[in-house]
């Protein structure tokens, strides 16, 4: 049974252009799956299509299908809002890329956790304080972030806050939009270490999107490359690393290399 099956989903702009043309994968539960792109190449269109989040004017064809364990799968596209509600949080949730504009600038963060724990988890009163503290101590956070407002964090505790909304609603499949793209080299591999005992310990699926190849072999099993918003290339991490087939995953492969070399102090 897939958790999520994509097929032929088309997502066209306001001009009928295809943002996303005809692309088809699927995700089994626990499974991680990268998709990998340069900027423009439709990754995180995608990503807000899975849950019905495609912003106003754009258009998504083809199916995408949402089915937990022992649950019937929903149909995504076209779907109402009452059904995309059940499954947001509860099914699949995601992580995006900047938490400053993720969070709400005018609640306390532990408000914040504790108003997606309650919607999906039906917690109240004690219970649900218990929840949102033990929350935030998964992520390596304490009551005083649950007190502070998002601008009074730095910006790995952000994204940290956010991960802790995200897998507070225990949902079945998580979605991580470029999750680190924002922060510096330091507290990225924190996150992505993060985000790996947390998909691991919950044995959620993972649909990782980023731009970096080398972030995204750290954390998924296979990888599906898009370009221009067509799917390219397959396969398993170690056989798209150690064999990349399109220009476009050679290239990827290249700039990580060359930030590892830049890193290192070395000639790529």
């Amino acid at each position: 049974m897939n958790l999520l099956t994509v097929d032929m989903l088309t997502i066209s702009g306001t001009d009928g252009r295809a943002l996303v043309s005809e692309l088809s994968f699927a995700l089994s539960p626990g499974e991680r799956l990268g998709l990998i792109g340069e900027s423009g190449s439709g990754k995180s269109l995608t990503a807000l299509a899975v849950l019905g989040l495609l912003p106003a004017g754009l258009r998504a064809s083809g199916s995408i299908r949402l089915q937990p364990a022992g649950g019937e799968p929903t149909e995504v596209v076209g779907a109402a809002d009452r059904t995309l509600r059940r499954l947001r949080g509860r099914v699949a949730t995601v992580v995006f890329q900047e938490p400053l504009t993720a969070l709400d600038p005018l609640m306390r963060i532990g408000n914040q956790v504790g108003w997606a724990i309650r919607r999906t988890r039906g917690l109240r009163g004690s219970a649900l304080r218990d929840a949102v503290l033990s929350a935030l101590a998964e992520v390596g956070l304490d009551d005083r972030i649950a007190r502070a407002y998002p601008h009074e964090v730095s910006g790995g505790q952000r994204q940290r806050a956010a991960i802790a909304a995200a897998v507070a609603c225990r949902p079945a499949l998580l979605i991580a939009d470029e999750p680190t793209t924002a922060l510096d080299v330091t507290v990225q591999a924190d996150v992505l270490a993060l985000l790996d005992r947390l998909v691991a310990d919950r044995g959620m699926a993972l649909l990782f999107i980023s731009h970096d190849l080398a972030v995204v072999a750290r954390v998924a099993e296979r990888v599906l490359v898009l370009a221009q918003g067509v799917a390219v290339e397959s396969g398993t991490v170690t056989e798209v690393v150690t064999a990349p087939d399109h220009p476009v995953t050679r290239a990827l492969l290249s700039s990580a290399r060359q930030l590892d070399a830049a890193l290192d102090g070395r000639q790529p």
